[in-house]
């Protein structure tokens, strides 16, 4: 079984700003909420852990693997969405400048890209490329992911569930 967790809060996702591929660390609130999801993560009794390449993603997993006794294993096919030229910008500005381009980033629109930067269409590739393979190396019990909110969104859509919400920071979704 493979479940897919949030990263913890960082002060980008309080200010509404684009983070892509940028190396922004949890705040407090985010530490704290890795904590908590190595609580959740330990229940689950995981045989492996999985991280995106990414600070956040990766700090967050140190924390639950503190907890777990697992060193978390780097997969940057789990990396959020590189925003390109929007990253460090705030929702609100681009949705004034480029009310349709944020239109499409807030659906998910598989053909859109961000300027500068990736499609979600390149990013599904990756994170169900990502997904077959650890799928296959883990029939036997759970894989965890410590990952990012699109890549969660286009997971879920792509096993033909809703993946128009935003799963919070910190949290654990069963695929």
């Amino acid at each position: 079984m493979i479940y897919l967790a949030r990263h913890g809060q960082t002060a980008y996702n309080v200010e509404g700003r684009f983070q892509g591929w940028g190396d922004v660390p949890l705040d407090e609130t985010g530490r704290q909420q890795a904590r908590q999801l190595a609580v959740a993560v330990a229940e689950l009794e995981p045989l492996t852990l999985v991280s995106s390449n990414i600070a956040r993603a990766l700090e967050t997993a140190t924390i639950v693997a503190g907890l777990i006794g697992l060193e978390p294993q780097i997969d940057s096919r789990f990396a959020e969405t590189e925003t390109g030229d929007w990253t460090d910008r705030s929702f609100a500005d681009v949705a004034a400048e480029e009310p349709e381009a944020f239109t499409s980033f807030v659906e998910l629109k598989a053909d859109w890209g961000f300027p500068g930067g990736e499609s979600f269409a390149t990013q599904a590739a990756r994170v169900a490329a990502g997904l077959d393979d650890w799928r296959a190396r883990s029939e036997t019990g759970a894989t965890v992911i410590i990952c990012h909110g699109n890549v969660i969104r286009l997971a879920l859509r792509d096993a033909g569930r809703d993946g128009s919400e935003r799963p919070d920071n910190g949290s654990l979704v069963a695929l």
